[in-house]
């Protein structure tokens, strides 16, 4: 028997919680890569497009080794999207738009879960548009958040010439600026980081969709493992303190849903403790949505549950 947050024949909605400690978990490339905020309330946010980008990574990484056929990914960096979806008319062998379609859905996990546009190119070559049953929201910080800018050196410059310069000082008929520009021992830098935030998202799968791209069982345990381990294989110098710290999976016995998706993700919430900055997770008071009247119909499975912090 399939478990319920695995049938692809039912409505989910899905509620996680992302904790960032002196790490920047979306850097917005619009403002020098500072972490994303809501310039009106401060709170942190983390866009839909970075989450499912690491799905995607995720995804890539399990199928580099398991090789399994149907999870190959449209978006990958290094990768044109027009001979992607142009190889379902040079290897697939379609001939329209439909078919070529049907060719990537089957081929692609993330075309057929998140959707994609593949109306660009050579028109003959198309595959049309592709509306994902899964749709994910921003996450956003319980409470506000400060973004630092924190210097950094590095103990050698970058080009010959500057370490060159230095170690051999120009005549004093140089002027002062470019003495100044033309020698360097070190270098400086900086990190964009929160000192902490803990991040709300939701997400929705929509069984009518699925059916179109032709979603599976196999594919939501893929979609909710590669959930689950998505931060374990992203680590970078910026982003080390990123943790899943939940992930709740309500179910409805049906396609369509017993009730809206608020009433059920209203249900997981964090409420910080006392009047001090938060710093772990330690500091919230976490519901347990296992412990609410859940409505008729409706089935909860937790695939992450928030622990408590190591001791310090």
């Amino acid at each position: 028997m399939t478990a319920p947050h695995l049938d692809p024949g039912r409505k989910h909605d899905f509620v996680f919680l992302i904790e960032a400690l002196d790490s920047n978990p979306n850097g917005d490339p619009d403002n020098g890569g500072i972490p994303r905020t809501d310039l009106v309330t401060g709170q942190g946010l983390i866009t839909d497009v970075a989450i499912k980008r690491k799905i995607r990574n995720t995804v890539a990484l399990f199928n580099a080794v398991e090789k399994r056929p149907g999870y190959e990914i449209y978006i990958e960096a290094g990768t044109a999207l027009n001979s992607q979806h142009e190889r379902a008319y040079h290897e697939g062998g379609a001939t329209s738009k439909d078919s070529a379609q049907q060719w990537m859905c089957k081929n692609f996990f993330d075309v057929r879960m998140f959707g994609a546009v593949m109306t660009t190119g050579k028109r003959e070559r198309w595959a049309g548009r592709v509306q994902g049953p899964v749709q994910l929201g921003f996450a956003r910080t319980i409470d506000p958040v400060t973004p630092l800018d924190v210097a950094i050196t590095r103990v050698t410059p970058t080009r010959v010439e500057e370490l060159a310069a230095w170690n051999n000082p120009q005549p004093e008929t140089k002027s002062d600026k470019e003495k100044k520009s033309n020698a360097k021992e070190t270098e400086m830098g900086s990190k964009h980081i929160i000192p902490y935030g803990l991040y709300k998202g939701t997400g929705h799968f929509s069984a009518p969709l699925a059916a179109k791209t032709g979603i599976t069982s196999d594919d939501l345990a893929m979609l909710w493992r590669a959930f689950t381990l998505m931060f374990e294989h992203d680590r970078a110098a910026a982003r080390t303190g990123l943790s899943l710290r939940a992930l709740h999976v309500f179910t409805h016995d049906d396609a369509f849903g017993q009730v809206p998706a608020h009433n059920l993700t209203d249900l997981v919430t964090a409420t910080r403790q006392g009047d001090a900055p938060a710093r772990c997770i330690d500091d919230y008071t976490l519901s347990d949505p296992a412990a609410a009247d859940l409505p008729v119909g409706v089935t909860l499975t937790t695939l992450a549950r928030p622990t408590a912090s190591a001791p310090a």
